[in-house]
């Protein structure tokens, strides 16, 4: 069975990191693409970050650019989402979701991800 399970989110203070971990069991990464998004209250779900498995291309909201770096350990089945310099307007439920197929380069076509995890939250907060 394909899952995803997020973590790594919590409360943190303005200017502040997290890392968030995708792992990814019932299937192996290196056949997927990975994305994260994210969903404030109230809000539409929209795209953070994604990055691709030919050879590792990655793509990010322009609100994160900067800020917010992707990668993946295949080895480990897993994907990671470095978050410096948060900003209160970072807060939200992030997800992370995968397309199965080859891609050279990622996209942030939502409908594409048909595998999804649970989420995990993100407060930034003084």
């Amino acid at each position: 069975q394909v899952q995803l399970v997020e973590s790594g989110g919590g409360l943190v203070q303005p200017g502040g990191s997290l890392r968030l971990t995708c792992a990814a069991s019932g299937f192996t990464l290196d056949y997927y693409a990975i994305a994260w998004f994210r969903q404030a209250p109230g809000k539409e779900r929209e795209e953070v970050s994604c990055i691709s498995n030919y050879d590792g291309h990655t793509d990010y909201a322009d609100s994160v650019k900067g800020r917010f770096t992707v990668s993946r350990d295949n080895a480990k089945n897993t994907v990671y989402l470095q978050m410096d310099s948060l900003k209160p307007e970072d807060t939200a439920v992030y997800y992370c979701a995968a397309a199965e197929g080859l891609y050279k380069r990622c996209v942030f076509d939502i409908y594409l991800y048909d595998s999804w995890g649970q989420g995990t939250q993100v407060t930034v907060s003084s």
